[in-house]
């Protein structure tokens, strides 16, 4: 068996009294013993060996000795054999519904093979033929892939594929997309300009005014909402059930929505009710990089949803804000900072949370300001405002994330290209926790592909610079140089995991309840394949998960 730290024998004198402390309140609990394992708890004790749940809750945490005395009493006992258990993993930052659609759709860019339409349209247009000929009765079809937004593809290249159905091709940024004229068509799309010039602005266009069959930002609502109604709610469900059973393939036990309305979260309700959902929710109101308005629908639609949806399964009060899109570089800014401020002041006011979407230094100092007067005006409490991606940071507002308690919510995956020129920072995560912020890590699946935290931490710790056409680490087949972008930047393991789990249930405010395994917290974790604490950090990412366990119900694999 591992040694583990002295700070180990904290646990071990209390197991017992906790468990039974409990015990003597579930006369009919069931109760699981997890022994000979190696347990990061991500607590004071730091390592344990085994560890007791009852029910949803953890009971005890503490030596395998101790945890085996509970056998008596009737508890399950499962050998881990030195497993390595990390508590659930959490990621802060998906888009879960168009991650499932595009696990259930055809994805043509992952890091075993993308095609890109300009290089390869011929074999794209096969693959679509392929894909639709296996779908014959689906009214509507989607795919994933990746293509120059400031080059726009043609509609016609997908027409030749699938001429017959809508067909909606999701950029791997999720701030595009590329339709087929049926997909036009059925969202009144046509040579002639739409009435509202700010939406008409985010479709491209030839120089005959006719759409190339690219819709960027904001205006892709006008595409999602026909696109969705062509499913019925059974084949939304089924498409986001498979979705999270893959999320719980990489140990992920709680997401935070990045976008979402109130008809997303009712099926994310009605998953919870049929007992079907195999993660925790979390979701935020916002649709990719369009502005919010404080009309009345709005209002009604977002205290609905916090006032039907706040438990430990499924909860909103969440409102996301985008600073910049990322279709081009450097995207115009969404709102003035008038603007920004009189809507985040109102919905703070409510009793809303926000998260703001930032890639620029720019963006992400507007965004600073407005909550620095917000925290002015309204005095300091427990708002948590949160800062998504912040890609590039201007070092002097490093120290304002910890005046403010800011969530610094980043993605591993996204970094490293090389190290900027501009007086910016790309990715500084040991900068910021040393500056006192909060860090979360996620995935924005499926912006990343696959959203394997493992691929994250060993992003975190080893910040190799990759390169390539496309983004981010290896999706889109890109390959690394042998660089590394600005290594004093590099996490520790611990610190890397730390923000998949503490620092992500401090962002969702379920730090109480989650983010690490102590007596009386939820069972929710992950057993590895390999030990990510005593291997090579090049090694990390390619770690698999035996078993994942969400409210002490295994949800993925099988005991070690």
């Amino acid at each position: 068996m591992p040694k583990f730290p002295k700070a180990m024998q904290i646990v071990r004198t209390t197991a017992l009294s906790v468990f039974m402390g409990a015990a003597a309140h579930a006369a009919h609990a069931e109760t699981t013993l997890y022994i000979n394992g190696k347990i990061y708890t991500g607590a004071a004790a730091g390592f344990a060996q085994a560890m007791a749940v009852t029910d949803e809750k953890i009971a005890a945490v503490g030596t395998t000795a101790d945890i085996q005395k509970l056998a008596q009493n009737g508890a399950r006992v499962i050998d881990l054999h030195g497993s390595t258990v990390i508590p659930g993993l959490i990621d802060s930052h998906t888009h879960a519904l168009f991650g499932s659609l595009a696990l259930n759709g055809l994805n043509l860019a992952t890091p075993e093979k993308t095609i890109w339409p300009d290089e390869k349209p011929d074999e794209l247009i096969a693959a679509l033929r392929t894909f639709a000929a296996a779908h014959p009765t689906d009214k509507i079809l989607f795919a994933r892939t990746t293509f120059d937004v400031a080059h726009p593809p043609s509609h016609e290249i997908l027409d030749r594929a699938i001429p017959d159905r809508p067909l909606v091709v999701h950029n791997v940024s999720e701030h595009a997309l590329w339709v087929n004229a049926k997909m036009l068509a059925l969202a009144g799309i046509t040579n002639k300009p739409l009435p509202d010039a700010s939406i008409d602005a985010g479709i491209s266009r030839n120089p005959d005014g006719s759409p190339t069959g690219v819709i960027r930002e904001g205006t892709m609502e006008v595409i999602e909402g026909p696109a969705l109604a062509l499913l019925t709610k059974e084949q939304k469900l089924a498409v986001l059930k498979k979705g999270f059973q893959y999320l719980n393939s990489f140990g992920i036990t709680m997401i935070n929505n990045a976008t979402g309305s109130l008809a997303e979260i009712e099926l994310y309700g009605t998953l919870r009710d049929q007992k079907q959902l195999t993660l925790r929710t979390r979701t935020a109101f916002g649709a990719v990089a369009a502005p919010h308005h404080l009309t009345p629908q709005f209002l009604k639609d977002i205290e609905e949803a916090r006032t039907r949806f706040h438990d430990d399964w499924v909860s909103s009060n969440l409102i996301k804000f985008f600073m910049d899109g990322s279709s081009a570089a450097p995207w115009p800014p969404i709102y003035t900072p008038e603007e920004f401020k009189t809507i985040a002041t109102e919905l703070n006011k409510r009793g809303f949370k926000i998260m703001t979407h930032a890639l620029q230094a720019q963006s992400v100092t507007m965004a600073l300001n407005v909550y620095e007067q917000i925290e002015a005006e309204t005095g300091k409490h427990d708002q948590r405002f949160r800062i998504e991606h912040g890609d590039r940071l201007t070092p002097a507002d490093f120290q304002r994330f910890s005046k403010l308690s800011l969530v610094a919510s980043m993605q591993p995956s996204f970094c490293c290209g090389p190290a900027p020129t501009d007086g910016t920072m790309s990715s500084p995560w040991r900068s910021l926790l040393e500056s006192g912020a909060h860090l979360a890590f996620s995935s924005d699946w499926p912006c990343s592909w696959p959203p394997s935290p493992m691929a994250g931490i060993q992003q975190a710790v080893t910040r190799d610079v990759w390169v390539g056409r496309g983004y981010g680490g290896a999706q889109t087949g890109r390959t690394r140089n042998g660089e590394v972008n600005t290594p004093s930047e590099r996490l520790t393991v611990t610190q890397a995991l730390d923000a998949y789990t503490k620092g992500g249930a401090y962002a969702a405010f379920v730090d109480d309840k989650l983010g690490t395994l102590e007596p009386g917290k939820l069972a929710d974790f992950a057993v590895l394949a390999k030990d990510i604490f005593t291997i090579p950090g090049t090694d990390i990412g390619s770690t698999t998960v035996k078993m994942t366990v969400v409210g002490g119900k295994m949800v993925y694999g099988s005991a070690p």
